[in-house]
Parts: structure tokens; C-alpha cells; sequence
């Protein structure tokens, strides 16, 4: 049966708080923690301890199981000239072994002041930013970064301070996300050149250019081909939607 804690608080970057029958209960990650456990823990799970009033009880292990889309989209992301780099809280051990399995660089024991400078140093050697987070920790980095993605499933902060919120927890849309983005940057720069072409051409012949050698545009023919550009450039648009 749940039991109901009182004053319930977030520890930011070590975990949660409250009070049950006038005791203190904590539940904080293993390196705030930061004393020695006579107990044999699990080398790939993210360790919390439970203390009450500073006294440990207990811990609890959690491990991550990666979906099987997950390496679909580090391929994605390869594929876009993207580095993936995992900046999580978890334990050096847990982070490894999520990263190797997907072939990529990690760091571990992220502070979420830690994830802020890491975007923040990123962004200071010109590199564009991502950032895809859930969780309290993660929304500074959210803010921050020139794209922050918030998982559905996450803290209302993270959603708050996001760019884009995905409704499921599944990598599939993040997949989904950056190849829209990417056609429609595509079709953007076609419609650019394609409008800019077309006027570059078209002025000078409603200006009478030509003229000198009998070819003019009157003002109906004008207007019959500007307003051809026009549809030109939104049919072209419209073809986004069959570009699976």
C-alpha cells in the first residue's frame, strides 16, 4: 500500500525528500551519497540509496533497456553528420554499457549543471545543438540548446522549456522529427532559388529589356506569370506531404 509522504521536495541533481511520521526519508543517487556501502551492487545499474534521517536502509538498482529503435536512430543521426553524445546522471559502469551497445560517447555522473556547460561549450565552438531530456536535471540544457526536444512522457518543466515535445517515449519520432525538418529545410532552399531565379529572369522582361528586339511582356501576361510563380511554389510545398 502507498504511503503518503509529507513535504515532498526535489533534491536538485541528487534526487527526492519527504517526511513520513515526522521521519526523513531520501532517496539520492549513490555519488551524493558518497560514503562507502558494505554491500555488493550491480557494475551496469544506476544505484539509490533510501536514508532515513541520514541513516541508509536500503538501495535501490535500476537498469535502462535499450528500445529496439535506438540504434535506428543513432544511424539516423550518423547519417545527418549528427554526433550523438549521452550525458546522463547515471554511474560510470551504467553509462558505458548503454553507450557501447549503441556506438557511441557518453558522460557520465551529468550534474544538471554539468549537462548546461557541456551544451554551453559546445554552442562556444559553433556547433549547433540538440537536446533531448525528460527530467528536471534537463531542462536548463533544454532551455539553452538551439533545439531542445522534451519527451511526452517527462517533468512539466522539461515540456515547459522544450522546443518540440514528442508524444510517446519512442526514439522513432525523434527519427521522424530531424528528417521533416531536414525536407523541409530542403524544400525551403528550393523554393528560395526557384523564386529568386524566376524574378531575375521575369523583371528584366517586364522592364522591357528585351524590347530592342520586339519581345515585350504586357501587363496581363505580367501578372498571368508572377501569379505562376506563386502556384509554382506552393505546389512544390504541398509536395512535402508525399515525401515519405
Amino acid at each position: 500500500q502507498p504511503l503518503n509522504f509529507e513535504q515532498i521536495e526535489n533534491i536538485t541533481g541528487s534526487g527526492i525528500k519527504g517526511i513520513y511520521l515526522d521521519k526523513e526519508y531520501q532517496l539520492i543517487s549513490l555519488k551524493s551519497y558518497n560514503k562507502d556501502l558494505s554491500i555488493n551492487l550491480p557494475q551496469q545499474a544506476t544505484i539509490s540509496v533510501l536514508l532515513q534521517d541520514q541513516k541508509p536502509l536500503g538501495v535501490v538498482a535500476l537498469g535502462d533497456e535499450l528500445k529496439s529503435t535506438s540504434k535506428d536512430l543513432m544511424k539516423t543521426l550518423k547519417k545527418y553528420n549528427i554526433i550523438p553524445i549521452m550525458a546522463t546522471g547515471d554511474n560510470e559502469q551504467a553509462a558505458k554499457h548503454v553507450a557501447t551497445q549503441l556506438n557511441i560517447d557518453y558522460k557520465a555522473n551529468q550534474s544538471p549543471h554539468d549537462k548546461y556547460e557541456l551544451i554551453q561549450s559546445l554552442q562556444e565552438e559553433f556547433h549547433p545543438t540538440i537536446m533531448v531530456g525528460d527530467g528536471i536535471n534537463d531542462a536548463p540544457s533544454l532551455a539553452l540548446s538551439d533545439v531542445g526536444i522534451a519527451v511526452g512522457a517527462g517533468t512539466k518543466v522539461a515540456i515547459d522549456s522544450a522546443d518540440v515535445i514528442l508524444t510517446q517515449s519512442d526514439p522513432n519520432d525523434i527519427q521522424s522529427f530531424l528528417e521533416l525538418a531536414y525536407k523541409t529545410s530542403r524544400k525551403m532552399k528550393e523554393n528560395l532559388i526557384w523564386g529568386a531565379g524566376y524574378n531575375f529572369i521575369a523583371i528584366p522582361l517586364a522592364a522591357g529589356i528585351l524590347s530592342p528586339i520586339g519581345i515585350t511582356l504586357t501587363p496581363a501576361m505580367g501578372a498571368i506569370l508572377m501569379s505562376l510563380s506563386t502556384i509554382i511554389v506552393a505546389f512544390n510545398a504541398m509536395l512535402l506531404k508525399l515525401d515519405k
